[in-house]
C-alpha cells in the first residue's frame, strides 16, 4: 500500500513538471487515499498485535 502510495507521489511529480496539472491532482488524491489506508491499516494491526500479548 506504501509502495503504491509512493508511486503516485512520483507521478505527481513528474506529470507536474511537465505541466499536466489534472493528471497531476488526481494522482495527488489517489496517493493521498492510499495514505490514509495504510496508516489506518497499520495501527489496526499494531494495536491488534498488542492485544493478543496481554
Amino acid at each position: 500500500m506504501l509502495r503504491w502510495s509512493i508511486t503516485f507521489i512520483i507521478i505527481a511529480i513528474i506529470a507536474g513538471v511537465l505541466g499536466f496539472t489534472g493528471i497531476a491532482g488526481a494522482a495527488t488524491g489517489i496517493a493521498k487515499i492510499l495514505f490514509l489506508i495504510f496508516i489506518i491499516l497499520f495501527l489496526f494491526s499494531l494495536l491488534r498485535g498488542r492485544v493478543k500479548k496481554i
